[in-house]
């Protein structure tokens, strides 16, 4: 009971000390994973883009992979995109740490998360990034970029992130 409340304060603090809010625009200028350069230019194309942030040390982030794979091919004809960000395969500097960079590739094959993953610059590991402390975390941007309802801590099941994008595009212009 002890570690399960100890568990639950980590996330609260992790919520609480989430730098974005909703409202806020979220920018970057990087690579993905195949080392295209790419920009938060891309929110442009969809309704909503999913950022889901996860680590390649995280049993909960590559378990709920397949589901987002099946979540960002359903919805695409929704205008909804889902983006991973793996906040371990690079240092603070932005330079990418071969051993986790090699992990992410097997794991993004072995869970057929086919979806477009970002490579962490060093802009984004000192703002968007920053104060993530606890992965999976996933937030939502409009095609402007700005953040639209919470930050979401831990995993979800396809249906439950179905649910959430629904009620995010029905509050969508």
């Amino acid at each position: 009971m002890k570690k399960l409340l100890m568990i639950f304060a980590m996330f609260i603090v992790a919520g609480f000390s989430f730098a974005q809010k909703a409202g806020d625009k979220v920018t970057f200028s990087s690579k993905d994973w195949n080392g295209k350069e790419i920009t938060s230019s891309i929110f442009a194309n969809n309704k909503i883009t999913m950022l889901n942030i996860w680590g390649t040390f995280c049993p909960p982030c590559i378990r709920e992979m397949p589901d987002l794979a099946k979540l960002n091919e359903a919805n695409k004809k929704n205008g909804v995109e889902v983006v991973g960000i793996p906040i371990d395969v690079v240092d603070r500097l932005g330079n990418i740490l071969p051993r986790p960079k090699a992990d992410g590739d097997a794991i993004i094959a072995q869970t057929g998360a086919n979806y477009t993953h970002v490579i962490p610059s060093k802009e984004m590991m000192g703002g968007l990034l920053r104060n993530i402390q606890a992965v999976p975390a996933t937030i939502f941007v409009d095609k402007e970029g700005k953040i639209i309802g919470q930050m979401y801590l831990g995993a979800r099941s396809q249906k439950d992130w179905q649910k959430i994008i629904d009620d995010l595009l029905s509050k969508q212009k």
